[in-house]
This record gives structure tokens, C-alpha cells and sequence, in this order.
């Protein structure tokens, strides 16, 4: 008899494994405690960002080819929602960022970031805004508000990432549309992070405003391809990070007026391995160093910090997707400053394009691929 029940139990316990595989739910170490990845949803395209709506249940999540869809909690992923604008789906160009008005509560605004085509064939970032309507099947009354000038994307490097302050200024992360030389023409937009109101106006407190030949809605230039841009809760400063090109990937505090280098000044090098034509080296007068810099690139986008009570051991922790190493990267901070670095989830391989903190305290990541997915990762704490 107690053999019987010996023998059941091991092959329960051989069973328990393929169960949880079945169920979605895997374990990975790391160096907090076991993490569990659990699938929200699969079978979505390319997926680009997600947006958390009231109620923490719901996120609505943008597919480079263009659809805006609700998934819920349970995994169920709703039909592409209509009033969404054409956008220009060719190389990473398509619909890019999603982020909920400060009032949405009251407004029910949603804002787009994505690739918008020119009378020449070529693309640029846009930024719009339309309401959710009641029955969360479209967005009404959609209108740009933000249009990068000129049109140089051939299909790279258009960014971007949308961020709201806590003055409820708008914070567009854009790319140079590798066109190297214009993230230092300040008559372009072209690698620039840009500050507007909600509606697309200029604030006249703006660093470039009255000035000849200058965009106003810049705030601070010499970037390359912003990936991913979040405001820090414990500071108010907004962070962002940009692709370096062949090493260089860099983590900035951007302040206003600033320079923060490229193409003059990096710590990368052609993809071909030859120097970057315009590149003086890694420091150079006048221009702002990187807060944080990788000399290999992990090809980083998204970013979230971490300020839930859920787990612990994360408090005070950055959170960045990598598209290129195909990892979830952890920054512990001790203020502004980073003190440790850990490689997460590359047991997946899985490109990683977005990462966001649910309401729940669990991270949500979403993966790059034809068949993409939403995971929701979780902590065992050791």
C-alpha cells in the first residue's frame, strides 16, 4: 500500500511540470528569489506597447502593423479597434506608442505615437489623440497633434516613446531616422526629445522658444533612437534611452537645452565596424555624457521602475527590454545612481519591445515577433 502511494505521488509530481507548461506558467531563476512567467496572450503582431486602462484589468496594445486592440486580464484579445490612423508599416515604422491622458477618467483620451508617410515616400513620427468611445470599440474624433518635420525615414529609427509629467506636459522620445547628422540640426526634430502640451501647442518656457531657425518644441537634442522613455516616481525627472549603434546603447536625464552627443560624440561604431564618419570620441566638451552606458549593445526598449509594494525585493529597480540579447534587464538604483545590473529571461529568446508595471505589481512584457506575446511576470522571493 505504501508503495502504491509512493509511486502516485512520484508520478503526480513527474505530471505537475507538464501541467503548469500546459497552463503557461514557467520558472526561471534569478538572483531575488524564482520568477514566474505566466502568457496573457498570444498570436498578437508584432506588439509594440501597452496602456493600462482604469480598473487595472484591461490593456489596450498597439501592433506595428497597425491595429489597436483591448486584452484582458484573462487573455482574451478583442477585435482591432476602429478611428485608428493609417499608419506607414514598413521597417520598424507602424503604430508605435500608447499612453492614457492624465484625465482620462474624465476625458477618455488615448494618444498614438506611430510612422507617418510624406508626399515623397518618405516617413516620419506622429503623435494623436482620439476618445475611447463607451463601447471601447474605437477611438472618436482622432486628431495629430505632433508631426516630426522633415520626412527622412526610409524606415528606421523613428523612435518613440510617450510620456506624460507630473505638470501634465507631454514628452515625445523621437528617433533621427538614421540620418545621422540631424540629431544636431536644430531646425529639425530628427533625434530630439520634444515637450508640448496635450493638445500640441508649445510651452513658452520651452529652452529654444524665440529663437531663429530653431524648433520650439525641442527640449533637448544629439539623441539617436529613443526606444524607451518613463518618468522616475521617486524624482519627477523624466529618463529615456536610446540605441547606440554597434555599442553605445545609453540611458539619459535629459535637461533642457541639452546636447546629448550623437552623432559627435558615442561610444559606438559603425555596424560595418568602420568609425562613425562624424564621431570626436566618448566625451566631448559641451555635450552631455550618458547617465548610464552600455559599450555592447543589448538593443534596449521599454522602460519601467518599479515603485509597487508587491515584491519587495524590486523595490527601487529599472526594468529594460532587450531586443538584440533578447533579455528582461534589471537596474537596481540607489537614487539616481545604478549600482547592479542582472540579464533576466533569456531562457525565452524572445525579443523584449516593451515592459510596464501592471497595477497589480506584476511586470507586463510584451514580445517582438509575428507571433508576439504578453507575458506577466512574477516573484518568488528568496
Amino acid at each position: 500500500m505504501t508503495s502504491r502511494i509512493w509511486m502516485t505521488t512520484l508520478a503526480a509530481a513527474a505530471l505537475f511540470p507538464l501541467l503548469a507548461q500546459a497552463a503557461g506558467d514557467r520558472q526561471f531563476p534569478s538572483e531575488e528569489g524564482q520568477l514566474t512567467v505566466s502568457t496573457v496572450a498570444d498570436g498578437l503582431v508584432n506588439p509594440w506597447a501597452l496602456a493600462f486602462l482604469p480598473g487595472g484589468k484591461d490593456m489596450l496594445v498597439t501592433e506595428r502593423s497597425g491595429n489597436l486592440r483591448i486584452v484582458g486580464a484573462e487573455g482574451k484579445v478583442g477585435p482591432p479597434l476602429s478611428g485608428v490612423p493609417k499608419v506607414w508599416a514598413q521597417g520598424q515604422g507602424g503604430l508605435l506608442d500608447v499612453v492614457l491622458s492624465p484625465e482620462f477618467n474624465q476625458d477618455r483620451t488615448v494618444y498614438l505615437s506611430y510612422a507617418e508617410e510624406g508626399a515623397d515616400g518618405k516617413a516620419g513620427t506622429a503623435v494623436g489623440r482620439g476618445q475611447l468611445s463607451q463601447d471601447r470599440a474605437r477611438l472618436e474624433n482622432f486628431t495629430v497633434i505632433f508631426r516630426q518635420q522633415p520626412k527622412l525615414s526610409d524606415g528606421n529609427h523613428f523612435g518613440s516613446r510617450l510620456v506624460f509629467d507630473r505638470e501634465g506636459y507631454l514628452f515625445i522620445a523621437l528617433g533621427e531616422n538614421n540620418q545621422r547628422p540631424t540629431a544636431q540640426d536644430l531646425d529639425k526634430l530628427q533625434g530630439k526629445l520634444v515637450r508640448i502640451l496635450p493638445d500640441g501647442e508649445v510651452p513658452k518656457d520651452n529652452p529654444f522658444v524665440g529663437q531663429k531657425n530653431v524648433r520650439p518644441e525641442i527640449w533637448s537634442y544629439g539623441h539617436r533612437n529613443q526606444q524607451g522613455a518613463a518618468l522616475n516616481p521617486w524624482t519627477g525627472k523624466l529618463w529615456t534611452h536610446e540605441h547606440g549603434p554597434r555599442g553605445g546603447d545609453e540611458i539619459n536625464i535629459p535637461q533642457a537645452g541639452k546636447n546629448y552627443g550623437w552623432p559627435i560624440a558615442t561610444h559606438g561604431i559603425n555596424y560595418s565596424l568602420l568609425p562613425i564618419p562624424e564621431a570626436k570620441g566618448k566625451h566631448v566638451e559641451g555635450m552631455e555624457d550618458p547617465h548610464h552606458v552600455w559599450e555592447k549593445s543589448p538593443g534596449i526598449s521599454g522602460m519601467a521602475f518599479y515603485d509597487s509594494p508587491t515584491f519587495k525585493a524590486w523595490d527601487h529597480n529599472l526594468f529594460i527590454g532587450a531586443l538584440a540579447t533578447q533579455e528582461l534587464i534589471r537596474l537596481q538604483l540607489d537614487g539616481d545612481k545604478i549600482v547592479h545590473e542582472e540579464r533576466l529571461l533569456g531562457e525565452l529568446n524572445a525579443r523584449i519591445r516593451d515592459v510596464r508595471v501592471g497595477p497589480d505589481g506584476y511586470l507586463y512584457v510584451l514580445t517582438d515577433a509575428k507571433d508576439g506575446a504578453l507575458l506577466k511576470v512574477g516573484l518568488s522571493e528568496g
